[in-house]
């Protein structure tokens, strides 16, 4: 049971998949069936489903997705559950197939390790109600070894998953921009799949809608992952795009991670809109329909975006990191009267109310496509959004390993500690409403800036990010902050 637990990542299931020289297989055919039948369990029992129950399976390009699906179709169906072979598909797309009314599953199940090496996998799970949650995946594995009784046959059927959900975007774009059956005419597109499930954006969604992508690339899924990190967080990944944008001279670059529910967008001139340029564009594009609404970020977001969102006036809430805790936090605030149109990352993660609040990176691009086609009607492009977004002159991020065994009590002691520190230091003002780590305001004779310490989610590791708007800003504030973390043996610093 417990090499079985050690699975959760939290609102999901990762695992090594392939063996290598330093990793040995966690994601077992055996942990994988037992997994199928806590999936069985917490369907039928949980969620109190009974009659015909309908699971869609899908996958992104990872070489042991092939394996980890056979096994867990042969026991969903020897449980009389009729299972919809998706294919390749994103994680988003297998939440929509509870949705839509020609598939109307009970349950997807996404087989993705998001943007980790090649030799991981995962699995992710929805049902008509939303993404499980931690103590869905915890109930799914504490149940995986326990029977149940099933008296009818069982299916196997091949569905056109992704077909549907380009078609149900293209209509989306189409409704909202309102112009003509092609609003993207004119305009050339890159989008960097990187090898992953993404390549379908530029196939069924652009070209329909009149856009010329033949400068994408990495399209074709390989889940060796060939090119670069599947990932719009990336440096590397990001380049990448860049690269093809400026010598394609394109309008824009698309980019996603495997399974798509990430994504981010550069412009013409190669300039990224990610991290939080990203949420200051979805956020003006949101202000300008729903005056005032709140906008849910994790908490390392910029206070130069938290003055951008305000100047439209709209109001930030920033939170814990973690897609799901956003998103949570933003569902939420709409049931007790505060009104928030989105959950955003910035990593990408994306989730908008308008659209289940479902992480996805698909549904954002669509999202700012569609405000891009008005603005290019009208002489102007996606900058012109955020023209009066503030950059901190320096910024940069240390990950502080802890080294103790037990890392979440250390690291907790750390932050109490850290917390009283700065208290006594001149020029650091601990952030009051804050809900994750320990955040502090910089003045004096740092200059304007911010930087937070937080535990990781679910790793050994400190992340400490900081912003200044003074060069030399983040050394002055290092060479303080050095003699406290010097002082914990177990940080390494």
């Amino acid at each position: 049971m417990s090499e079985l637990l050690a699975l959760q990542n939290g609102s999901d299931i990762r695992g090594i998949a392939i063996q290598t020289d330093e990793h040995d297989i966690t994601l077992t055919d055996d942990a994988i069936q037992k997994i199928a039948q806590g999936t069985t369990l917490f369907l039928k029992q949980k969620k109190k489903l009974s009659g015909r129950i309908k699971v869609v399976i899908g996958h992104d390009s990872r070489l042991s997705a092939e394996r980890i699906k056979l096994a867990l179709t042969e026991v969903l169906s020897s449980n009389g559950i009729e299972v919809l072979d998706a294919h390749l598909a994103t994680t988003p797309a297998m939440f929509m197939a509870t949705q839509y009314e020609e598939i109307n599953a009970d349950c997807g199940i996404m087989i993705t390790a998001s943007h980790l090496p090649y030799f991981y996998n995962g699995i992710k799970i929805f049902t008509q109600s939303g993404g499980a949650e931690k103590e869905d995946i915890r109930y799914i594995l504490e149940h995986a070894t326990e029977k149940t009784e099933n008296t009818q046959a069982a299916t196997v059927k091949n569905i056109d998953l992704m077909s549907l959900y380009a078609d149900d975007l293209v209509r989306k774009i189409r409704e909202k921009v309102g112009t003509s059956e092609t609003p993207l005419a004119g305009s050339k597109i890159v989008v960097d799949a990187g090898n992953g499930a993404g390549g379908f954006f530029a196939k069924s969604v652009l070209a329909p809608l009149g856009a010329d992508v033949s400068a994408s690339q990495f399209l074709e899924p390989d889940g060796h992952f060939p090119n670069h990190i599947p990932n719009p967080d990336n440096d590397e990944a990001m380049a990448s795009l860049q690269k093809a944008v400026l010598e394609s001279k394109a309008d824009l670059g698309v980019i996603f991670d495997t399974d798509v529910d990430r994504a981010a967008i550069m412009d013409q001139n190669g300039e990224s809109l990610n991290r939080n340029a990203l949420i200051a564009v979805i956020s003006a594009i949101l202000l300008k329909e729903h005056p005032e609404t709140t906008i849910v970020t994790d908490s390392t977001t910029s206070d130069h975006l938290r003055h951008f969102i305000e100047s439209l006036s709209g109001k930030q809430h920033r939170f814990k990191r973690g897609y799901r805790n956003v998103i949570g936090e933003a569902i939420r605030l709409n049931e007790v009267g505060i009104p928030s149109e989105i959950a955003i990352e910035v990593s990408g993660h994306a989730a908008l109310k308008e659209n289940y609040f479902l992480d996805d990176g698909a549904y954002l691009v669509a999202r700012i496509l569609m405000e891009y086609a008005k603005l290019k009607a009208d002489g102007e492009d996606l900058m012109s959004l955020i023209a009066s977004l503030k950059q901190p002159a320096e910024s940069m991020e240390m990950r502080l390993q802890i080294l103790d065994d037990d890392f979440k009590p250390y690291g907790q002691k750390v932050l109490s500690d850290f917390e009283a520190f700065v208290k006594q230091m001149p020029d650091f003002e601990l952030e009051p409403n804050n809900y994750e780590g320990i955040r502090v305001q910089t003045s004096g004779k740092y200059g304007s800036g911010w930087f937070l310490l937080r535990m990781s989610l679910h790793e050994p590791v400190m992340p400490l990010n900081i912003e200044s708007d003074t060069k030399g800003g983040i050394d002055l504030i290092l060479t303080d902050l050095r003699p406290f973390f010097e002082g914990y043996k177990a940080l390494k610093f």
